[in-house]
């Protein structure tokens, strides 16, 4: 079996009604390489008409799937999980064409979507409901639970395949149908994804693909039919609230998973090699392109200047290449905005006192490239202690006591990640107690995992997915029945 994508295959056509087809009024959309800003490919750019009918084939779809023997779905499942296991070269080297990420970081990022499946696949057979008797003792109390309704999903650039099957797998295991809009920057995984879900049993217009430039008025469009229930979003937390605000007209159930500003933090009495290693997963992991990346790593007095160092020649060290190139390590960023942002960040936190230790400064190469950069002396009053870098940029903060960093971490509007480094298991598990995230990695720089719920507190979301049932939860509906037998 060839490893190579077609990219012709990726970008044939929007995905409706498991037939792929042109948008309405036959625009396109480009996809470029950020490696090399050359276009790979084009997409078609669906209009409200595409969505309407995108919609009527998930509500025609919805009697037979929500019907359809808890085995079955979930052997449908199992069989997305080994065609994305058998094809997971073919899916990681695509995700680094299209999105930039390191083939390293693509191959994992491949082998974490398909557990999605896989653990769906067996949570889809473990929906069960309650019964009890009333307090009062008249009479008995059911609760079934029930496919919530149309799904709609739109997911970001960074992981295109990881977010699209942490939220397709549970909802097609709890009996939903769904309508995803992925980014326009990396569309191409989740078409190809597409057409594995219908080699693998999935019916028409169960899972349903839709690309556009214009994702406001078309959510809106989509959201205002009465026969969608339900909307989960991963993005920022801006478009997040701007969402949120749209689906309370029509009183749609929401699960966000927004935007992070993850703090790391360093005690004296860490293993420095482990912090180290810790670190360079969750600052590097796809180049400091994700949520759950490490945004302030603070580190007290005693380690500080060792840590730093540290950290400083493991970043110097790493392989600045195209995405697709097998000795890569970090890729390019997504989009020449991108960079320019983590410009504008590194060089304001510069004119606040910040030192660069290594990096800092854009190469001149094709590309939407940044290099690994370390940052010192970093002050509170720079924009990247509250605002996502989301790229490769670890600026390194001294603290003094416990309490101290606590406050620090917790001055933030976000609480998606956070990440804790120490020997003393007591102080670990009271700080992770005292941090105000809703995921903690303790002497851990990896959070995510399919059987794990995840998910933020404050303005990081709503909500959870994956888990024992939290993810599945997501997508259904308790239904209460009084009955006197």
């Amino acid at each position: 079996m060839t490893t190579t994508p077609d990219l012709k295959a990726a970008s044939r056509g929007l995905y409706i009604d498991g037939q792929w087809r042109g948008a309405d009024g036959g625009a396109t959309i480009d996809v470029v390489d950020p490696s090399t800003e050359a276009v790979l490919a084009t997409v078609p750019d669906a209009t409200l008409a595409d969505a309407g009918l995108a919609v009527e084939a998930a509500a025609k779809a919805a009697p037979g799937w929500r019907n359809m023997a808890p085995r079955k779905r979930s052997e449908i499942l199992r069989r997305c999980f080994e065609l994305m296991t058998e094809r997971a070269e073919m899916l990681a080297t695509l995700i680094s064409l299209e999105n930039g990420k390191a083939l390293r970081d693509a191959r994992g990022e491949v082998a974490y979507a398909a557990e999605f499946f896989r653990w769906n696949a067996e949570e889809a057979v473990r929906i069960t409901g309650e019964f009890g008797i009333a307090p009062a003792g008249t009479n008995r109390i059911v609760v079934d639970y029930q496919p919530i309704g149309i799904c709609l999903m739109i997911t970001p650039w960074n992981f295109p395949a990881a977010m699209a099957t942490r939220k397709i797998a549970p909802a097609l295991a709890a009996g939903c149908t769904v309508i995803l809009k992925p980014a326009s920057e990396t569309p191409l995984t989740a078409y190809a994804l597409a057409a594995i879900y219908e080699e693998a049993g999935v019916p028409p217009g169960v899972v349903n693909v839709l690309t556009t430039t214009s994702p406001v008025p078309l959510t809106a469009a989509i959201l205002a039919d009465p026969r969608v229930r339900k909307l989960s979003f991963t993005g920022s937390t801006g478009v997040g609230r701007a969402l949120l605000a749209e689906a309370s007209k029509h009183v749609i159930s929401c699960a966000m998973e927004l935007g992070g500003n993850a703090p790391f933090i360093v005690f004296d009495d860490a293993d420095l090699e482990a912090a180290l290693d810790g670190a360079m997963i969750a600052k590097m992991r796809n180049a400091g392109e994700a949520c759950t990346a490490a945004n302030r790593l603070y580190v007290q007095s005693g380690i500080h200047d060792a840590f730093s160092a540290g950290l400083a020649k493991r970043m110097e060290a790493l392989r600045v290449g195209a995405g697709a190139e097998a000795e890569t390590e970090c890729g390019p960023m997504i989009t020449r905005k991108a960079v320019e942002k983590i410009e504008r960040l590194v060089e304001d936190a510069i004119a606040k006192g910040a030192k660069v230790v290594t990096g800092g400064s854009r190469p001149n190469r094709p590309g939407f490239f940044y290099p690994p950069t370390v940052l010192t002396e970093a002050t509170d009053s720079a924009e990247m202690a509250t605002e996502e870098i989301f790229g490769p940029v670890a600026p390194i903060y001294r603290f003094a006591d416990e309490a101290e960093v606590v406050a620090r971490a917790n001055n933030t509007e976000y609480g998606l990640a956070a990440y804790i480094f120490t020997r003393d298991l007591s102080k670990g598990l009271r700080v992770a107690g005292a941090v105000e995230a809703g995921m903690i990695g303790l002497n851990r720089g990896l959070v995510s995992d399919p059987a794990a719920p995840f998910g933020g507190v404050k303005q990081s979301g709503l909500g959870r997915e994956g888990g024992q049932h939290h993810g599945i939860a997501e997508f259904m509906e308790a239904k209460y029945i009084a009955t006197s037998f």
